[in-house]
């Protein structure tokens, strides 16, 4: 017998809609009742609304995971970013949008740093009352679509509650969904839609954890 290990789950999927991908994830969700929330890169969302409508309806919320998923917004220097990625994807999720207004920024592979945000942005977030929704848990899917599952569930049994991100990207990946979700279940796993305060350091435009070290500053010299 397995041993059963308590720990809460919340699961996000970043990047898509994907119309090879997706549809297979919500029917796995759908079977076993799972609600999580789709963090939709904003171009993928006008080629597949269809599936963000489908998701939205089966009670998963919808995030912004910037327009165009083109490199962390850190270090950017584009006039006019902040609403170029943010701003228009937020438009384009229009009424699918949770009323939190759910915002993941890119980390370029993982990373929670300076890289994840700079000033103009987190301006925007502040100013639009938007969430700022960051992971405690990240096993690579993308670059290991055959050996996540194993990496995954050990981020699982090392923390309390875990907010993983996965991906519904074409990479192979999400084949061992179902695999996956079994395990979490055998091991007695608790799957919740919400998120850890510990993950939230804007809430609805309002900073309520320390900041700094997820923004790149602009240099004053």
């Amino acid at each position: 017998m397995i041993p059963r290990t308590m720990f809460d789950l919340t699961l996000t999927f970043d990047n898509g809609p994907d119309p090879d991908t997706t549809p297979a994830v919500l029917d796995n969700l759908a079977r076993r009742a799972i609600r999580t929330t789709f963090f939709v890169v904003g171009r993928n969302l006008v080629a597949a609304r269809g599936l963000a409508e489908r998701a939205h309806a089966e009670g998963h919320w919808i995030g912004n995971h910037t327009w165009t998923h083109s490199g962390a917004l850190g270090p950017r220097q584009e006039p006019d970013l902040a609403e170029a990625e943010i701003g228009r994807t937020q438009r384009a999720i229009g009424a699918l949008a949770h009323p939190r207004k759910f915002f993941r920024p890119q980390g370029d592979g993982g990373h929670i740093d300076h890289r994840l945000l700079n000033g103009p942005c987190l301006d925007f977030l502040a100013g639009g009352r938007f969430t700022c929704v960051l992971w405690n848990a990240i096993p690579r899917d993308w670059n290991d679509p055959d050996g996540w599952v194993e990496r995954a569930l050990a981020q699982c049994r090392a923390q309390k509650w875990t907010l993983m991100v996965l991906h519904d990207i074409p990479s192979g990946a999400m084949r061992h969904l179902d695999r996956f979700l079994d395990r979490v279940e055998d091991m007695g796993g608790c799957f919740r839609q919400e998120f850890p305060p510990d993950c939230m350091p804007v809430v609805e435009g309002v900073i309520v954890r320390p900041i700094d070290g997820y923004v790149t500053r602009a240099s004053t010299a």
